[in-house]
This record gives C-alpha cells, structure tokens and sequence, in this order.
C-alpha cells in the first residue's frame, strides 16, 4: 500500500493517477475533501482506501504492515494563510509525526518543502542541506517558514545522527502548472488563469514592472509542469538508495509573457496584453527570477527530460483545458 497525504489536492491528484498508469500501488488516498469540486481530482482512479488527516495515526496502527511509502503531499499550502498555529499544527506537526512513523518502520518517507523557504532571493537556489544554509534561509511568509521549520527539524536529526526513515526526500517546488489544480481558485497557476482569459477573448492582463532593466511581462520564474514532478517523485521512489532535499523546477527561468505567448500558439489565438499596476502592498517584496539550481536531482541520476515550458503549455491545453473534462 502506498499512502499519499493531500491526495485530491493538485499534486496529489497526479501522483495517484500515474501510480495507477504505472500499475503501482494499492493506494490509501488522505485528505479532506470538503463542499467544493476537488472530489473529481481522484473521481476516475481506483482508491482502496480514504482516510481522513486526523485519522491517519489510528489507520496507521491497524495497516503498519501493508504500508510501502507514504509520499506526503497534505499541507496548508496558501501563501497568505495568517493564522500560524494552524501552520505549525499542520504544516510542521503533522509532517514530524510522519517521519517518526516511518523511522520506527523503516517505509520511505517523500514530503513536500517548498521554493518558498527561499524567500525573496533572486540567486542561489541551491538545495543545500546543511543547517548553516537552512538557517541562513529567510521565507517570505509563514507558510515558507513553516516549511523551512520542518526541514531544519530532520536537518538537526540527521547532524546528530538519529535515526531516518530508509529513505526519505523533501522537494522544493517551484512554480508548478498542469491539470487537477482548478479548486485552488486565486492560487491557481498563471497558465491557468491566462487561458481562461484568452479563450474568452479578453486581453490578457500581467503586471507592470517596477524595477529598471526588466520589462513589463518580463518578470521570470521557474515554471514546472505537474506531470515532471511526479516524475521525479516516483523517480526517487523507484532509485532508495538517494535521499535528501531536492529541488523539483525546470532549471530554466521564463517570462509570464512566455506564458501568454506560448497559449496563443497553442489555441491559435492572436494575444494581447494589458499591463496591470502590481498592488502597492506587494510591489517591495516582489520576486523578478526564479530559477532552480537542477544539479541535485540530475546528479543522483534522474536524467529524463522535463517538458519545457511551450511543451508543458500545450499538453496542459490540448490534453485537459480545452477538453469538456479538463480533469486527469
């Protein structure tokens, strides 16, 4: 049995459809599932069992024998959440109980970190697992602390020698797009957000920049597409003997105007852009590039290659936002 945690959210909605193409599993799914529509995220997969969070330390207990891996994806991952007990209960507490699980029955522990433990850096965004680069690490919001905080945790066990999970890996992702991600409302990726508004023939709204040197549209981020995560996730699963905090992008920083550019292509739609004033409560914190530092990943030996982003935008539409059922 393979466990995955936040499994009709948007990342892990796609682990469990590619462990069921790859014919892995059976796979025991965690998460709330709540009034909204993220129950279709997982409506075409065979599930053999559903857990809620708070119940997965009694599951655990009955099932500990039957359990293979749990790769946890389940997180408060909205960048604005304020309230921060809410964050460490669920976001810290939750991910160290897991890990001491799996440490006392020796199962392969894969976690979501996350980019944003970089905070508001521009270069050096090296996986580097010591503590003193962790420390040195300063999140923008207390959902990249949170995630920063938990690292450091297993960080400071691994220094002092305790033992670990057989196996364990916490990704930092980037930027990531791709289908099962139409719940998260105003946390959805810009490839999303983008076509909705080029399919109603609207102008395509970014915004303006406010630095010298970089032009409207020209702000760049590492944008990955969901399906190379998983990839990677059940890359490492698949190779046990590489554990560690990885960093899961493309390698390569690319524009939001990229982004609209590379839609019009696909849809076969002339694009036009109207630059937007960026909110003034935003302006000074506001990150112009984001790329990761791939070496890592790519050194262990994951050498397949990741869609670039015009391969990404286009599987995103033609296989899912352009169809009646844009659901994996």
């Amino acid at each position: 049995m393979i466990v995955v945690t936040g499994a009709a959210g948007f990342i892990g909605s796609n682990i469990v459809a590619d462990l069921e193409a790859r014919g892995q599993g059976p796979v025991a799914v965690v998460d709330w599932f709540g009034e909204d529509e993220r129950w279709r995220n997982l409506a075409k997969r065979r599930i053999d069992a559903f857990i809620r969070p708070e119940e997965i330390d009694a599951w655990l207990a009955i099932h500990a024998r039957e359990v293979k891996a749990i790769i946890h994806m389940g997180a408060i991952s909205a960048t604005t959440e304020r309230d921060v007990d809410k964050l460490v209960s669920n976001n810290i507490n939750y991910t160290v109980r897991l890990w001491d699980w799996c440490v006392e029955h020796q199962v392969p522990f894969v976690y979501a970190s996350s980019a944003a433990t970089y905070g508001g850096i521009e270069t050096g965004f090296t996986d580097d697992q010591c503590l003193q680069a962790m420390d040195a690490l300063l999140p923008l919001n207390a959902y990249g602390w949170s995630k920063k905080a938990t690292d450091i945790i297993f960080a400071r066990r691994i220094a002092d020698g305790k033992p670990t999970p057989p196996q364990w890996a916490g990704l930092k992702f980037f930027n990531v797009y791709g289908p099962n991600e139409y719940h998260k409302g105003d946390m959805m990726s810009v490839a999303c957000k983008l076509y909705d508004q080029v399919i109603r023939g609207e102008q395509v709204k970014l915004f303006k920049s406010y630095r010298d040197g970089v032009a409207d549209g020209d702000q760049r981020r590492d944008f990955v597409y969901v399906k190379d995560c998983v990839a990677s996730i059940l890359w490492l699963l698949e190779n046990p003997s590489h554990s560690g905090i990885f960093n899961i992008g493309s390698g390569e920083a690319r524009s939001f105007l990229d982004i609209a550019k590379a839609l019009g292509r696909v849809v076969n739609r002339p694009v036009e852009v109207e630059f937007i004033e960026m909110p003034e409560a935003i302006r000074d914190r506001y990150q112009y590039f984001t790329q990761a530092e791939m070496g890592k990943l790519r050194g262990a030996g994951m050498t397949a290659p990741f869609a670039t982003l015009e391969e990404g935008v286009a599987d995103y539409v033609t296989s899912h936002l352009a169809r009646e059922d844009r659901y994996r």
